[in-house]
């Protein structure tokens, strides 16, 4: 006689996943990415994971945290080259790229950067390390590297929170199309001596170069660092 199954009123319940931190932050990211920023609460990770929120404090101390191990955890793919005095200002140029990129990328990120006002944990302070230390090799003074780097930073950030208003906007890049095209509209309405530079103007609004007028800003803006450098003496 072959064993019969065991029946099902004396089968013991599943056994949950063991909780980590590693877990709870993944969980946290994919929650963020189907649900919005806003989805993420300690209540809804402890949903996700079958669990009852009382269980993730003892990994995660509130959600404040868990946001910022969720933005550790999205600039962890963010490679930091190797210092180049020769090139640091393009290294810095990259650097800025692939930060923008990244949070593009991770929508609800940038908002997390923009309250995580001061980044405590090793791998954000490495990375901080080695943009001060491109901008020192360059010969910026260090008060002024300090400078450039929070404004690259708060740059590529407000880059990427516009880019993250426009993908919650119902029609995203299609509306903010039409909405220039009712501008061009209006202006061409105007008599010409009414808003002559924005009507001089009306050829460069356009909603197809993001790109073009991000690699601008971002020469403007590290390119402009040269006249702050301190040349070696000669002789």
């Amino acid at each position: 006689m072959s064993d019969l199954p065991e029946p099902p009123w004396r089968r013991g319940k599943p056994a949950r996943r063991q909780l980590s931190t590693e877990l709870i932050v993944s969980t946290a990211l994919a929650v963020m990415a189907k649900e919005g920023l806003d989805a993420v609460s300690m209540r809804r990770v402890a949903q996700e994971l079958g669990t009852g929120p009382a269980s993730l404090y003892a990994h995660v101390r509130n959600k404040d945290e868990l946001h910022e191990l969720m933005y550790e955890q999205i600039m962890s793919g963010i490679e930091v080259p190797e210092i180049d005095p020769a090139r640091w200002q393009e290294q810095l140029k990259e650097i800025a790229r692939n930060l923008t990129m990244v949070l593009i990328a991770n929508p609800g990120a940038a908002r997390i950067a923009m309250h995580t006002l001061i980044p405590t944990s090793p791998r954000m302070l490495l990375g901080m390390d080695r943009i001060l230390g491109l901008m020192r090799a360059g010969g910026l003074p260090d008060k002024l590297a300090d400078y450039a780097a929070d404004a690259i930073a708060l740059y590529t950030t407000a880059i990427a929170y516009e880019a993250s208003l426009w993908q919650d906007l119902e029609g995203g890049m299609a509306e903010a199309e039409r909405r220039i095209a009712q501008m061009d509209e209006y202006l061409a309405m105007l008599p010409p001596d009414q808003l002559v530079h924005l009507r001089a103007l009306r050829p460069a609004m356009r909603a197809d170069d993001a790109m073009e007028r991000f690699e601008f800003a971002l020469d403007l803006l590290i390119g402009g660092l040269d006249r702050f450098v301190t040349k070696p003496a000669s002789g």
